[in-house]
């Protein structure tokens, strides 16, 4: 029997190991080698954030057309958030300063989405320009180009998961490919 009142409950919260499982794949994709070594990622601390705002931003974007995405891509957010301020205070970032850095990553990634986003709609070239200037320093466009084919091919794939495959982490983000390299 379907219980009247059933909409005016609260949305059904995603299960901790799958936003654990989902996070934990954007977290080792951003951590692949390649992306530094071969595509001019800067091997630092903004460099490795800034790259995994790029695949949480694709995996966001894919969710928000998907049924129960709102409430998985709040989830998502939020294991984030929580894991960018226990590697602050890991880092040794004081108790009065965390606060002040989550802003400026709030800011950080909702200006990132935000520009990246807007490029999916401003033609061609627009994303890896947005990559250049956002995670490559304004540098190296030819290498921003390769992010951005890298980016749009892993659309592809998240577009191509179905609904239980994407709700549940059971994709795969494509390999990165260098220069010269076939996919």
């Amino acid at each position: 029997m379907l219980w009247p009142f059933n909409h005016f409950r609260k949305p059904r919260v995603p299960a901790r190991s799958t936003i654990e499982t989902i996070y934990g794949m954007i977290v080792t994709q951003a951590r692949e080698p390649l992306f530094y070594r071969d595509l001019g990622v800067p091997d630092t601390v903004n460099g490795r954030f800034d790259l995994l705002l790029m695949h949480l931003w694709l995996v966001l974007r894919r969710l928000k057309s998907v049924e129960g995405g709102v409430e998985l891509s709040q989830a998502l957010f939020d294991h984030f958030c929580i894991d960018m301020d226990d590697n602050l205070r890991e880092m040794g970032v004081g108790d009065l300063t965390v606060p002040k850095r989550m802003q400026a990553f709030g800011e950080a990634f909702y200006g990132r989405t935000a520009a990246y986003d807007l490029a999916l709609t401003d033609g061609e070239g627009a994303l890896a320009e947005s990559f250049c200037k956002n995670i490559l320093n304004g540098q190296h466009l030819d290498k921003a180009r390769e992010l951005a084919a890298y980016a749009r091919e892993a659309m592809t794939v998240l577009g191509q998961a179905d609904l239980a495959a994407l709700t549940k982490g059971a994709w795969q983000f494509p390999a990165p490919q260098a220069a010269g390299t076939p996919a």
